[in-house]
């Protein structure tokens, strides 16, 4: 059986890698349209772009594990056409056939409208290699920068501007930063943390306009307020990579939609990691992390060498800012109460839905974080009182 994988992200390797361990002994390719063999994303906007890690850290295998593991790699080569009814992939250089197919094609930045001044020099977005290439020179001690988007990758590009000596100003259009993602009671920890290091935080407040004739100056704000810029940064969230799937004729839902098992409405292809929506409690669900990536491809793969086994995710997330680890577990979605628990330079916040845990926040605090997860998955849930009047909380886990 060829089994060809489109994209060369953390998901592409994580499903190779799970193929060949469960014994898959036919071809493996894997087409991605960077340069790059597939690596790691969450450092570049945080490590990486602060120059404290190199490439050799950030690749997820040594070049001669590919070749060891007899998977051909197809890189800067760009995919433009999923011919099913032959089962080929069609690239800018040849067609690839295949008898099954995974689409881990990931998700790109979005990016402000060119009548906004989206497209100006000087504009970014942290999302690959190229763009931290692009960045990275720009970001010089006394500059001015501007941060739109007040979610994890805005959030983390300030830290790192600041720590380089930039002058930082971010600007986020919702009443508050990680609207989408965390409790009031992180976002304040979170705020305190980047206003204590001396970014300024706007926050209910949109963008009308970049300025700037041949480069970004400076942003207009939509209540007339100009910030004055030397570049800006746009973190405004990702949207799926779904053009070739829709053209495809694949059922598209928020992302690529695939069944239980990750496959998709074409028995022969597949998804999985930041592409693909699955089914969830409720509705479809799309995660977009590291955790989500690696575990929805091996469920994939095994699923393609036919395990039959429904994927469960077990959904954990991190951000460092400044010297700040955030680390999440579970998905708070649904949340109708917060228990807060105060640490040392941070603290946690739990979440309940009906009485039970579904989340857990812990900002400098990896016990609170260890044990959140361990209960979240185990499907055990404290009571509320208990999370917050507990002097120990491996007592929690009795």
């Amino acid at each position: 059986m060829n089994i060809v994988i489109l994209g060369a992200g953390q998901a592409a390797a994580s499903l190779a890698a799970k193929l060949r361990a469960l014994g898959h002994g036919g071809g493996i390719a894997l087409i991605g349209d960077e340069p790059a063999a597939p690596y790691q994303r969450p450092p570049l906007s945080k490590a990486y772009l602060l120059g404290e890690m190199g490439l050799d850290r950030l690749t997820l295998r040594a070049p001669d594990w590919w070749d060891e593991q007899g998977i051909a790699l197809h890189l800067g080569e760009r995919a433009v056409r999923i011919d099913r009814a032959r089962r080929v992939v069609a690239t800018e250089r040849g067609e690839y056939p295949y008898d099954q197919l995974a689409l881990t094609l990931g998700a790109s930045p979005r990016r402000l409208p060119a009548a906004m001044g989206g497209d100006l020099p000087g504009v970014h977005v942290v999302r690959n290699l190229a763009d931290i290439a692009g960045l990275r020179p720009a970001l010089v001690a006394g500059r001015r920068l501007v941060v739109i988007g007040g979610g994890y990758i805005g959030l983390e590009a300030a830290a790192v501007a600041r720590k380089l000596g930039l002058e930082v100003a971010l600007v986020e259009a919702a009443p508050r930063i990680l609207g989408r993602v965390a409790a009031p009671e992180t976002a304040d920890m979170i705020r305190a943390l980047h206003r204590a290091h001396g970014v300024e935080i706007v926050e209910g407040t949109g963008i009308a306009r970049i300025t700037g004739d041949t480069a970004a100056d400076g942003v207009e704000l939509a209540d007339g307020r100009r910030l004055p810029a030397d570049l800006v940064i746009c973190g405004i969230g990702i949207a799926p990579e779904t053009a070739l799937a829709e053209a495809a004729g694949l059922a598209i839902d928020n992302g690529i939609a695939v069944d239980a098992l990750g496959r998709s409405s074409d028995p022969s292809i597949w998804a999985a990691g930041d592409c693909a929506s699955f089914p969830a409690a409720g509705g479809r669900l799309r995660l977009e992390s590291v955790g989500n990536a690696i575990d929805m491809a091996e469920a994939v793969a095994a699923n393609m060498l036919g395990a039959d086994a429904p994927y469960v995710p077990k959904p954990w997330f991190w951000s460092d800012q400044f010297d700040a680890k955030l680390q999440i577990a579970g998905l708070n979605l649904g949340c109708d109460r917060v228990v807060t628990r105060p640490a040392a330079n941070g603290g946690s916040v739990w979440y309940f839905r009906g009485g039970r845990l579904i989340a857990v926040d812990a900002l400098n605090d990896a016990r609170a974080y260890m044990i959140g997860k361990r209960l979240i998955e185990a499907g055990r849930s404290p009571e509320p009182e208990a999370v917050a009047e507990a002097t120990e909380l491996k007592a929690l886990m009795a």
